[in-house]
């Protein structure tokens, strides 16, 4: 299980990754607060992390970082509007790589978002490329 500490980084690397282009939407204001539910994180202190990101807390668990890399993909693909652009691109794999996942996985899962309507990735389908290269 993730801890409070762990939380709170998984929570902080994803306003950082919502706020590379300055500004944090609505949509992805709104969808960072649904995960700070998720994962039992207050709403005062999501706010507090907006402008006092915590460290990086490196997650054990391959599974954990999984879900935390898909959490990454849906922010990036919230806002339609983005169209993903190179950089926010760029900023996906290099979290994926800064949190361990192979960078083949993350190159395929980049590749097939292209294929899904919204460029959403399914669970069960990113779960099976990252499989694949684990074993």
């Amino acid at each position: 299980m993730v801890n409070r500490v762990e939380k709170l980084s998984l929570l902080s690397e994803m306003i950082a990754f919502a706020s590379y282009d300055k500004d944090i939407k609505e949509i992805e204001y709104n969808f960072l607060l649904g995960v700070a539910k998720q994962l039992d994180i207050s709403r005062e202190d999501f706010e507090y992390l907006i402008d006092h990101p915590v460290n990086y807390t490196h997650l054990k668990s391959h599974s954990e970082r999984i879900v935390q890399f898909h959490r990454l993909v849906l922010l990036m693909n919230i806002d339609q509007d983005n169209n993903n652009d190179s950089a926010g691109v760029i900023k996906l794999y290099n979290f994926g790589l800064r949190m361990g996942l192979s960078h083949e996985s993350i190159t395929k899962v980049l590749y097939l978002m292209e294929s899904f309507p919204n460029k959403i990735v399914p669970p069960d389908v990113l779960i099976d490329i990252f499989k694949t290269q684990y074993n």
